[in-house]
């Protein structure tokens, strides 16, 4: 490790902070921070605006699915919210040459894969989406019990960016953390109206068994390197062995509370 590297990690380790660049470089301390933070903030703020355009993109043409105008204007307001955050992540981008404009028509956010591929957790070319967000939804039930797993994951994930040694994302993400909470419970409230409606937990079953493992994916592997990096530099606090049994944890107790089975 050079002696600029060791240094930076210590003055993370202490809780320095680091804000935009200025004449586009990041410091910390009054020192030019490594090239390689700079690129792994970038990686992590682009899987989040991509997510989040491809998420909303994907969710959009269920608006009018909802068995009810209520159920469709939460709908809405869900995919309303999620290109506010993505606008958001991109403007954090701004601060590094990225033009927000060309960005968002850079890529077909509404692109899926069939549905029977699993990724599993290795990535593929194109835009830097979480991989579940390449799988594409079915109907309303499918559409909401996703809504309620991956909006408990996207929490456990963002807790640990709120925390991010690069102030404006910490900023950006304590902003937008409750709304993607409460995009969770609303996934879960819609859930439980949909087996009171049809009087079968059939449909919403067989999503959770389809959508919980591929759910579990975005959490990387355990051994990954780049979450090692990111606890280095301070972008997130937690492994991902703890985050993923932070989310198995909460998403049993909302299965639980619904009456459905648990995955293996």
């Amino acid at each position: 490790m050079q002696k600029q590297d060791k240094s930076f990690l210590e003055r993370i380790a202490a809780g320095h902070r680091i804000t935009v660049p200025v004449e586009d470089i990041l410091r910390c301390g009054g020192e030019a921070v490594p090239n390689a933070y700079r690129s792994e903030l970038m990686r992590l703020i682009v899987v989040f605006a991509d997510s989040e355009l491809a998420g909303a993109a994907g969710f959009c043409p269920f608006i009018n699915r909802g068995p009810g105008l209520r159920e469709r204007i939460v709908a809405a307001k869900i995919v309303a919210e999620k290109y506010v955050h993505a606008e958001m992540a991109l403007k954090l981008l701004q601060a590094f040459g990225v033009n927000p404009a060309l960005y968002v028509r850079s890529h077909a956010w509404d692109s899926r894969l069939d549905r029977n591929v699993d990724l599993g957790t290795r990535r593929i070319g194109g835009d830097k989406r979480l991989n579940v967000f390449h799988y594409p939804l079915e109907g309303w039930e499918d559409a909401i019990v996703f809504n309620m797993i991956m909006g408990a994951a996207t929490s456990v994930q963002l807790a640990e960016m709120a925390q991010s040694s690069y102030a404006p994302l910490a900023e950006a993400i304590t902003q937008i953390l409750p709304r993607e909470r409460e995009h969770a419970l609303l996934g879960e409230s819609g859930v439980s109206q949909a087996i009171e409606r049809s009087g079968s937990k059939t449909a919403v079953q067989a999503a959770v068994d389809y959508w919980h493992p591929r759910v579990a994916a975005t959490f990387g592997r355990v051994d990954s390197a780049h979450a090692t990096i990111y606890i280095d530099y301070g972008l997130r606090r937690r492994s991902s062995a703890d985050m993923l049994g932070d989310w198995k944890a909460q998403s049993a107790a909302a299965l639980k509370r619904l009456g459905l089975a648990i995955p293996d």
